[in-house]
């Protein structure tokens, strides 16, 4: 009953919940307070269990998600405008990982007060960009924690102010954005949300990704890249955002959020949700999880040799050395097995699915797998030969995120590239 109740409820929201309609305006619930209502049906941690389909990949080695050895992969078909992440949420608490964090789930992964940072893709517009119906949706889910959402959102990426569809970097304001009515861009959605009195707001990072800054706690408190001034095993050079939000937020990426008045960091006040888009790479042969990150440093400062660092685990390297995200939600609403890291209207290809994780690695491997490499394998003359995860020839995908996983496994991420410890979950 309970669970009937639940997406009752889901199938009613999908009517005022924030999106397009047909001539492209933006449609935003009048109180989104009150879907804080919604946290109340979604399945507790742990029930419900066997009503959940397990897909066991590989040797099928999986027997109960409570012994269950590696990592948890959460599926659900969707198109950025219905209740596709609400029901991944509700999976995810069913299964021992709970979306929010409170006294009922102190496991939980997004505290009520929390800097919440959507690290998405904006370097390139149409398909190239993380969905922003997608976007919204979760935003949504964010502002709906049970103890009422009092922290602030933040929507960031660089595109590094460098190539991209324009050859000048990212936007969040693409004329001819990622979304079902092709109108409503990144900024769009923010705006949205803030009109209704929300503290969510954009930063791209473009816009001072030349600037090289101190931290904030030696006393600088100009917006830009803190950079490192060594270069690591895996010839990257570290490189990270600092800024102050538009509410006065100050956020070192790598830090946490600076309290002026304590003259401390709160490390774990600042949580970052990574939403790559799927899609092929004419260098790395696939972009997604892991090399999404390049959307966190700043190419400019470290003459290029971040983008370079790819090829030999730079991003493992960021990610152990930075901040890890808490959750990796894969946007394959659209995806671009051809031609990427663009992906134009013409060219991608509509799936209607997310996936997330907290393992970027495994996701990695199971989105191309099973999305991209069948969708790349369509086209002739691709490169779907490269995505193969198995691989380890320089070029490949595979080599290099094996490289990048070798960091985490270092710096203790029980993270694999192995599908027979890759759990799926599907309802």
């Amino acid at each position: 009953m309970r669970k009937t109740v639940l997406f009752i409820l889901m199938f009613l929201l999908v009517f005022v919940i924030t999106g397009c309609d047909e001539y492209g305006n933006i449609i935003i619930p009048e109180n989104i307070s009150d879907m804080s209502e919604i946290a109340e049906f979604i399945t507790p941690e742990g029930e419900n269990q066997s009503e959940i389909e397990v897909i066991s990949e590989g040797n099928g080695l999986a027997e109960t998600l409570s012994t269950r050895q590696g990592s948890t992969i959460f599926v659900e078909d969707t198109n950025g405008l219905d209740d596709g992440v609400l029901r991944l949420i509700n999976a995810m608490n069913s299964n021992g990982q709970p979306f929010y964090q409170n006294n009922e789930t102190p496991n939980g992964m997004i505290a009520a007060n929390d800097v919440v940072l959507l690290q998405i893709n904006v370097q390139w517009a149409e398909r190239g960009g993380t969905n922003t119906d997608l976007i919204a949706r979760v935003i949504e889910a964010i502002l709906a924690h049970p103890d009422g959402f009092t922290g602030e959102i933040i929507i960031a990426d660089n595109g590094q102010a460098q190539f991209g569809s324009r050859g000048q970097g990212g936007d969040l304001d693409w004329d001819d954005p990622n979304s079902a009515c092709r109108q409503q861009s990144t900024l769009d959605v923010i705006r949205a949300f803030q009109s209704q009195g929300y503290q969510v707001t954009g930063v791209l990072w473009d816009e001072f990704t030349t600037v090289r800054v101190a931290e904030f706690s030696d006393g600088d408190y100009t917006d830009g890249f803190f950079v490192e001034d060594y270069i690591r095993s895996t010839g990257l050079e570290i490189s990270y955002p600092k800024f102050t939000t538009e509410f006065g937020t100050h956020v070192s990426f790598r830090e946490g959020i600076w309290n002026s008045e304590t003259g401390t960091y709160d490390q774990n006040r600042l949580k970052v949700i990574n939403m790559p888009v799927l899609k092929s790479h004419m260098l790395f042969q696939q972009t997604g999880a892991v090399k999404g990150y390049m959307g966190v440093v700043s190419d400019r400062l470290t003459q290029r040799r971040s983008h370079n660092s790819v090829g030999t685990g730079g991003m493992g390297t960021l990610m152990v050395y930075t901040r890890m995200p808490i959750l990796n939600i894969m946007d394959m609403i659209w995806i671009g097995p051809d031609r990427g890291p663009a992906s134009s209207y013409n060219s991608a290809v509509e799936v209607n699915m997310i996936a997330a994780s907290t393992d970027p690695v495994a996701l990695d491997v199971w989105t191309t797998v099973h999305v991209l490499i069948p969708a790349a394998e369509q086209v002739p003359g691709g490169r779907a030969f490269a995505m193969n995860p198995n691989l380890d020839e320089p070029g490949t995908f595979g080599h290099w995120l094996r490289l990048s996983l070798n960091e985490m496994l270092v710096a203790g991420y029980d993270f694999t590239m192995d599908e027979n410890e890759i759990l799926v979950v599907r309802e």
